[in-house]
């Protein structure tokens, strides 16, 4: 036993650190200060299933809470850290007080960001979600019949339109860019995705920009959009992104840039601090990227806990990601960045289809719309390291897990 690890978060990163340590045996103290006033849950499904109503928030929690007392976990609920005494090695809380570590953890996730007030970002029925409350206050809004605005075409925006159809709203995406996932995948993904959407009865308006809000007695009525075009809006649903939470890192003096800087065991520059999940900025194949991810999450956070514990591995990413949208599950293996060329492959059922991505000639991702078998074909090539032939992969009648042998 060593001393006391305290974890900062509440999500996904920090209960996968907790739960690793104790399932190698580490018995160290450890205690969770988490914001919220119920125990770690998954995020993501907020956004679908929960709004929806398919899930409560019982279903949500990654263990009860009687798990953590029977762990020796000890959890802080409805309580923040404020600051960092790193001479000190104290957090200190939201009352005042302070809590010694050996080791400090900083799973603090990200935050979307949010309109300016200015153009009528605080008006009442304008929202983001990033935890229950959030989701739970959206939820109450979404009436069948009812005129949503959707700001921003990327995988959050496409998500909360899909809930939004599936409620009954009537739903209008826009987007600034030339095209939706203008940052995140090529325009072939885009074009099924929007068809998709456009199938289903959403408005989708790209190159379209957001001018203003508009309100009456302080509640959203329409919005003023960058083409001279005034819609009528209900409800106002903004997915432009994220923002990782680095500020107690960027305060305590860590190097931060556009969140926490780790290094391939997850350390911060201070040694005796780690960060994980949508707050780290972390190595892979010569960049430094945040990966916005549960898979990343989880499989970076167990790598911190290894090391924690007192072992030398390094992480190594094999990023992986999801979105559901309608009946359709996008399935992404890898990670495009810097892709020069893509290759659209059918797949053998109706509405399948996979996009897969190269970089100078080496295979670096891909895309599965309905297509599981691209997909597990796709990551273990990726975990392999290898590229397939191109013109196998061209090639309709090729069975994909000969690609693997």
């Amino acid at each position: 036993m060593t001393g006391r690890l305290v974890v900062v978060g509440g999500g996904q990163a920090a209960f996968a650190l907790v739960a690793k340590l104790r399932a190698l045996k580490d018995a160290r103290p450890i205690t969770i200060v988490s914001a919220e006033a119920t125990p770690p849950y998954q995020r993501p499904p907020l956004s679908k299933k929960y709004l929806l109503g398919e899930a409560d928030l019982g279903r949500l929690h990654f263990r009860s809470e009687s798990w953590y007392p029977e762990h020796e976990v000890e959890l802080r609920l409805s309580t923040e850290v404020t600051s960092i005494d790193r001479a000190a090695k104290t957090v200190k809380l939201g009352d005042g007080s302070t809590l010694s570590y050996d080791v400090l953890a900083l799973a603090t996730g990200a935050a979307p960001r949010r309109l300016p007030a200015e153009i009528g970002g605080d008006l009442d029925g304008v929202y983001t979600v990033r935890d229950y409350l959030d989701a739970d206050r959206l939820g109450t809004e979404m009436s069948e019949g009812r005129r949503a605005l959707i700001v921003g075409g990327g995988y959050i925006g496409l998500e909360a339109a899909a809930v939004a159809r599936g409620r009954g709203l009537e739903v209008t995406v826009i987007e600034m860019a030339d095209r939706i996932l203008q940052r995140v995948a090529s325009p072939a993904t885009a074009t099924i995705l929007k068809a998709i959407h456009i199938a289903r009865g959403v408005d989708i308006r790209e190159k379209t920009g957001l001018v203003r809000l508009i309100g009456e007695d302080g509640r959203v009525t329409g919005a003023e959009l960058s083409d001279g075009f005034v819609l009528p809006a209900d409800i106002v649903i903004v997915g432009i992104g994220v923002a990782p939470n680095d500020r107690l890192a960027r305060e305590a003096g860590l190097e931060v840039a556009n969140g926490i800087v780790v290094d391939e065991h997850a350390r911060t520059s201070d040694p005796s601090i780690f960060a994980m999940g949508d707050c780290a900025v972390l190595p892979f194949e010569g960049n430094r990227v945040r990966l916005e991810s549960v898979q990343n999450a989880v499989d970076q956070a167990e790598a911190a806990a290894a090391v924690i514990a007192g072992g030398t591995e390094p992480y190594a990413p094999r990023p992986w990601f999801w979105s559901d949208q309608y009946d359709v599950k996008l399935q992404i293996a890898g990670f495009c960045m810097g892709y020069d060329d893509t290759l659209v492959r059918p797949g053998q059922r109706e509405g399948s289809v996979s996009v897969w991505y190269f970089r100078q000639g080496r295979f670096i991702a891909v895309d599965a719309v309905n297509d599981a078998k691209a997909y597990v074909v796709g990551k273990k090539l990726l975990e392999q390291g290898r590229t397939p032939e191109r013109t196998a992969l061209e090639d309709p009648a090729t069975d994909l897990k000969t690609l693997t042998l």
